[in-house]
């Protein structure tokens, strides 16, 4: 069975100054729009924060990261240092349970970040996971995946891709801590994986046969 729906949306990092190029691309070039401007997630951090800025495309979102160097480097600019302008730092995707995939992620070797982070974003309760980086290293440094669980309008159509503050510093905080505590853990372990396992081929979605 599957337990993820579609990507929810993908997160860039952005050089120091080019935040407004990559919104334009997005924008202008690509026909999105942008739906949430957040130019310093931590205000009164006098270490560093981050700008995000939120770009809905209707089935999926872009959220453009850029960091706020104050006394420390902010792990945004981190990032961009190790990977370049414009790179993905995460993908997010849209779970069908959240809860359920997490016991599932669990049980076959995968490791949060920190806590599932749960808001209520205007249409309802919203739950957010952040991983730990898909390889062993500086959590500020590592691109790592979200998984979510957005509320439905009626109990069928999904809600639109919304973004907020308080998830920006969530995740944010997370990275943040797990410098601090030198948690430099992959996502997963793979210990479940068996030995002798081969690669499933599944028969082609009927919507691509002809």
């Amino acid at each position: 069975m599957s337990y993820l729906k579609k990507v929810d949306h993908i997160s860039y990092a952005c050089e120091a100054g080019n935040i407004e190029k990559w919104a334009w691309f997005h924008i202008e070039v690509e026909g999105g729009r942008l739906i949430n401007r957040i130019d310093d997630v931590r205000p009164g951090d006098p270490d560093s924060s981050m700008k995000i800025w939120c770009i809905d495309f209707g089935e999926f979102g872009i959220a453009l990261i850029e960091g706020i160097d104050r006394a420390k480097k902010s792990q945004v600019t981190k990032f961009v240092d190790r990977h370049g302008d414009h790179s993905c730092q995460h993908v997010a995707y849209d779970t069908f349970d959240l809860d359920d995939f997490i016991d599932h992620l669990k049980a076959n070797g995968g490791t949060p970040r920190g806590q599932v982070l749960v808001r209520n974003d205007g249409f309802g309760v919203l739950k957010q996971m952040f991983a730990r980086g898909y390889s062993e290293g500086d959590a500020a440094e590592a691109s790592f995946p979200e998984y979510c669980e957005r509320p439905s309008v009626n109990g069928n159509a999904d809600v639109a891709i919304t973004f907020a503050e308080e998830t920006g510093k969530g995740f944010y905080d997370q990275i943040e801590d797990a410098v601090a505590a030198g948690d430099e853990a992959p996502f997963f372990s793979f210990s479940a994986m068996p030995d002798d396992w081969e690669v499933p081929l599944a028969a082609p979605h009927p919507e691509y046969v002809s």
